[in-house]
């Protein structure tokens, strides 16, 4: 059974969880900028949140700046995400564009991964994992809790949707409202991983309270955690230097 899949190098699934750092820059410059930084960073991933970028409801821009970053990140493994307001991202934007967007930067074959949301139109989040994977790229398919944790079961049931739906990478991050949601996210990625999963996982305790689960994530069954190199993107995101660091010792 495979629980792992490698990007340009960097095999997420096996070892110590990867780490990626998000780019939130809302300018072309500052993307840029933020591209030549992470460069010099010990980070394993880099995903572009394009719902910061001002003109992200301009699909061309959008293909400009994707391919001006990769042109910095050579050898980087790169995530396209559109995170969607309704699960904490920065915009809105129609099912229509959203799929056409997405489609776009499949086509570019510029990104490694895209982030598609569990949540979305099921017709729709079908057809572009197909042209994902008919393009050769992965798909992390997630979901995004910002106001609470569910339950275990119901966590559980997410991811197992998501693998089903074709995700390479299933993925959910929820809110903790206290220290027993946290164990609550953690049980639920222990049975996940030993009881479900035939590909590596991504779960997410956010906030401070969460934080123990972007350190020791990977001990129950999370194969990549989120660490920050300036703005975070989500709420508790760990600096990279720091991350890289406790996940070494746990490592020993």
């Amino acid at each position: 059974m495979t629980r792992s899949i490698t990007v340009r190098g960097v095999t997420i699934g096996q070892g110590t969880p990867k780490i990626c750092v998000p780019m939130v820059g809302r300018t072309l410059t500052e993307l840029l900028e933020e591209a030549n930084r992470l460069k010099t960073i010990d980070l394993d991933v880099v995903e572009w949140r394009a719902d910061f970028f001002e003109h992200v409801d301009n699909r061309e821009k959008v293909i400009d700046a994707l391919y001006q970053i990769r042109s910095v990140l050579k050898k980087t493994p790169l995530i396209f995400t559109f995170r969607s307001a309704k699960e904490g991202g920065e915009k809105e934007i129609s099912p229509e564009y959203y799929l056409q967007l997405n489609k776009a930067i499949i086509e570019t074959g510029q990104a490694d991964i895209i982030d598609m949301e569990l949540f979305s139109d099921e017709s729709l989040l079908k057809s572009l994992v197909e042209w994902a994977h008919a393009n050769n790229i992965f798909v992390i398919i997630s979901n995004h809790d910002f106001e609470k944790t569910p339950s275990k079961e119901e966590i559980v049931a997410r991811l197992k949707k998501a693998q089903e739906l074709g995700g390479d990478l299933p993925k959910i991050a929820v809110m903790p409202q206290s220290q027993a949601d946290v164990l609550t996210l953690l049980d639920a990625t222990n049975i996940m991983y030993t009881q479900y999963a035939n590909r590596p996982i991504i779960t997410i305790s956010m906030g401070s309270i969460g934080v123990i689960s972007r350190l020791a994530g990977g001990t129950f069954g999370s194969a990549l955690t989120f660490g920050s190199a300036g703005r975070e993107s989500a709420p508790g995101q760990i600096a990279v230097s720091e991350l890289r660091r406790v996940l070494n010792l746990l490592k020993n």
